[in-house]
Parts: structure tokens; C-alpha cells; sequence
């Protein structure tokens, strides 16, 4: 295991600790984490400068909380810095503007002299003998500086200022808040061949590009709408894949939290920066799925959706709290495989609700909504008559749900078909339409303004 470094300074003089911690970090859904670190440090006595080094690159300065837990009242922070200007060419080249290099240029010549500029990565030094040479970036191998630079570091690091009232190793904690890691659900279904038994599988995508690399963390999960601040967004990095399928024994043990739902692996996890980890949430369960087809005419012209329901509770074999997240379906062809047919995104849902997952369009069954027929009954009042026709071509009949939209303060009028729902604003009707078949009808709504 890697070991991160403490290094700490008194009157002059540096020693470096090694000592191991122990980390928790404690993701949202929402781009943060919260890190903490629980390590034995050795204390001087006294006023002394202490820098901790290997935090986050884009950690929250203003969230930091550090204590001693061996001795709560021991230890006084009495100022902090975050140091974060770190080594690179650019930054070197910067901090070297009028001081001497050395440049080895790719045909094997070098050339040494007072750094002048160095924008756009071209380096335009002054020789000893006063001329002016520009050297292009194309043609650079490599620039010697003799030195390192004040201010700039190897790694992000903490610098405080703190007094301890005794010397010796103490127990301390250091938690804080970065950006950088988020978390999201992902779920892989697989329906049957009769489109009426789901098995319904979840994945956990941890990305860390924070900056930092966490050892053999416990890890936690938040799910919920957590109140923030909003700031500005972070710019994304490159990230690679790393996959990990966790038994039933060592996965996510799932209870509420507050007013959200928390996830804790049971298992020790290294999550490294530039990297994308996924965990298995819960191993794949069965349930009930009914295939429902809707036609809303006024917004979808003549498509007909497909929508694939179930009911998350555990007589259907789920009632799991199921964090948001993207949910691919399969289903299983005659020959034994598995095809895509649609994905969708849920969001936060508790045990015992329905989720609904529009999977898209028929093939062979269409639509068609036309206004036959529109009246002024007064100034604040009309009555329009609707006809709505659907065509069935497939070998077996089938139950469409067809919704109209209507607003203020309307009524129905005269014969319609079943009214599956009804609400302020909107009204579903249940049309059953024979194999191969087609099947029409219309009703009349009476609006007033």
C-alpha cells in the first residue's frame, strides 16, 4: 500500500511522518465527497508549522475540520493555508522568466542563457555574448532549471500554523469537502420473451477526479437531494475504466439517513484519481413487468409510446430504495440472446412505487387525432369534437391508453370510451383494438375560459 507523507517544520528543522491512515470518504450524488482521515501524528511542543500533504487538488479550503482525538484541547490551529501551485513546465517556466536555463534542443545542441519569455510554449532566452535566441517548442527536448522554484510543490498540500501543549504522537482526524468525485446508479434489465417477468440488476459509477487517490477507504453512498451552494462547474478531466463486481457478502448495505437513503460497502475500496469504478448495488432480482402502450396525439403525432411498469415492492420481488440513475433494457430473443430494446432514467425512488420506463415508439401501431369539429358556444366557452383513430397490425390485440390534454375548467360530453384517469389538466381513456385491427372513436369536451 502506498504510503502518503505528513512533513512538518519546527524552527528549521523537517521530519517526515509515514504513519498510515485510516480513510472514510462519503460521496453524494451531486460532484462531492466528504474525506476523512484518522492517523497518528507526532507533535512538538509548542507554536509550530505542520504541512499535510496529499489532500485533494480540488478540495473545499473553507470546509476543513481538524481535531486531536487523543487529546481534544491539546491542539490549537491557528492558521491554514492551502498550497496548490504545483510543479509543472509551464510553472517553471513562469517562475523562471530572468533567470539563467539550459535548453537541449532535439538535434543534440543545447543552448544556455537568461530566460526572457516562454508564451505559447515558445522560449526566447539572451546568450552571455547579449544576442536574442528564440528556440520553437517543436524543437525542444528537454530545459534543465538548477533548482526548484520557491512556492512551488510536488503535491497539493495543507499548510497550518498550530500550538500543541505537549509533545508526543497523538490521534488526530482531519475530515474536508471536495469536488471532483461523484456517483450514479446505473441498471441493467432483462425481460422475458412474453415481455411480463423482469430481472432487474444495479451498478454503482464512483468517478474520482479530485485529484487525489483514496487507499482502502470505507466507502459510503448518498442518495437524496442534498441542499447546496452553487458554484461554478468543475471542468472535467480524462478518466479511465476500472470495473469490479462485488459479491452479496462484501456489497452495499442500504438505511436511511437522515431524509436520505446511505449506502456503506462492506468491503475495503481503493478509488484512485482519473478513474471510473463500478461496484454491483444488489444482484439481480426478479419481478413483474406489465408492457403498456399510450398514444398522446396532440404532442406525438401518430407514434404510439411503449412503456414498460413495474411495481417496486417486495412481493414483486424488489422493494429496494432505488437511488436515480440510467436504466438499459434487454430482452430475450427465441435463440437464446440478448437484444437492446431502450433505456431510460429514473430518479430517486423509495420502496412500494411504480417505475415506469418508456422504452419508445411501436412499429405497428399507429395513431391519428383529428378536431372534426369546433364550436364558439360564448365569449369565455367552446366545444370541440375529437376523433381519434388507432390501427392495430399486429397478430394480437392490444390495450391502448390515449391521452388528451385540456385546460381550465372543462367537461366531457356525450359517449366516450372508458375513462381509464382523469385530472385537472388531462384525461386517459382505455381503447381495446382487435390482432390486426383498427379501432376509432370520438368524444366531445365542453371548455371554459
Amino acid at each position: 500500500m502506498k504510503k502518503l507523507a505528513f512533513i512538518w517544520v519546527l524552527i528549521g528543522m523537517v521530519k517526515v511522518c509515514t504513519a498510515e491512515p485510516m480513510v472514510a470518504v462519503t460521496i453524494y450524488n451531486d460532484n462531492l465527497a466528504l474525506v476523512r482521515q484518522v492517523r497518528d501524528i507526532e507533535f512538538s511542543k509548542g507554536v509550530q508549522e505542520y504541512k499535510y500533504v496529499d489532500v485533494a487538488a480540488q478540495i473545499d479550503p473553507t470546509s476543513v475540520h481538524f481535531k486531536s482525538l487523543s487529546d481534544p484541547t491539546g491542539i490549537t490551529l491557528l492558521e491554514q493555508n492551502f498550497e496548490y501551485d504545483l510543479v509543472g513546465t509551464d510553472r517553471l517556466l513562469q517562475k523562471y522568466i530572468d533567470q539563467s536555463v539550459i535548453i537541449t534542443i532535439r538535434d543534440g545542441g543545447t543552448e544556455q542563457g537568461l530566460l526572457l519569455s516562454a508564451a505559447g510554449g515558445d522560449v526566447v532566452i539572451r546568450k552571455e555574448d547579449g544576442q536574442i535566441r528564440a528556440v520553437k517548442s517543436t524543437a525542444i527536448e528537454s530545459i534543465i532549471f538548477p533548482h526548484l522554484p520557491e512556492g512551488l510543490i510536488t503535491r497539493p498540500t495543507l499548510s497550518w500554523l498550530l500550538n500543541a501543549t505537549k509533545s508526543g504522537a497523538q490521534t488526530s482526524e482531519l475530515s474536508y469537502l471536495t469536488s471532483g468525485i461523484n456517483w450514479h446508479a446505473e441498471y441493467v434489465a432483462v425481460v422475458n420473451e412474453q415481455d411480463t417477468q423482469l430481472d432487474l440488476a444495479g451498478w454503482v459509477s464512483i468517478e474520482n477526479n479530485s485529484g487525489a487517490t483514496y487507499t482502502d477507504a470505507k466507502l459510503k453512498l448518498v442518495a437524496g437531494d442534498v441542499n447546496r451552494v452553487r458554484e461554478a462547474p468543475i471542468r472535467p478531466l480524462r478518466k479511465e475504466m476500472y470495473a469490479m463486481a462485488a459479491d452479496a457478502e462484501a456489497g452495499f448495505a442500504e438505511r436511511e439517513f437522515f431524509e436520505y437513503h446511505l449506502y456503506t460497502l462492506q468491503r475495503p475500496a481503493t478509488i484512485r484519481d482519473k478513474q471510473v469504478k463500478q461496484v454491483s448495488l444488489f444482484a439481480p432480482q426478479n419481478a413483474t413487468v406489465l408492457k403498456v402502450y399510450s398514444y398522446d396525439g396532440a404532442r406525438d403525432g401518430k407514434k404510439v409510446k411503449v412503456t414498460l411498469e413495474f411495481d417496486n415492492k417486495k412481493e414483486n420481488g424488489l422493494g429496494l430504495p432505488l437511488p436515480k440513475g440510467k436504466v438499459r433494457v434487454y430482452k430475450n430473443d427465441s435463440d437464446g440472446s440478448q437484444e437492446f430494446i431502450g433505456e431510460d432514467a429514473i430518479d430517486h425512488t423509495p420502496k412500494d412505487e411504480t417505475v415506469r420506463l418508456t422504452m419508445g415508439n411501436a412499429f405497428d401501431i399507429v395513431g391519428e387525432r383529428v378536431e372534426k369539429e369546433m364550436q364558439r358556444i360564448s365569449k369565455r366557452s367552446t366545444q370541440q369534437t375529437i376523433q381519434i383513430a388507432l390501427r392495430n397490425h399486429k397478430k394480437e390485440p392490444v390495450n391502448v391508453t390515449v391521452i388528451e390534454h385540456w385546460w381550465g375548467a372543462w367537461q366531457l360530453v356525450g359517449p366516450t370510451p372508458p375513462v381509464k384517469k382523469k385530472t385537472a389538466d388531462r384525461v386517459e381513456f382505455t381503447v381495446a383494438i382487435p390482432a390486426d385491427g383498427e379501432k376509432t372513436f370520438e368524444y366531445t369536451v365542453l371548455s371554459q375560459y
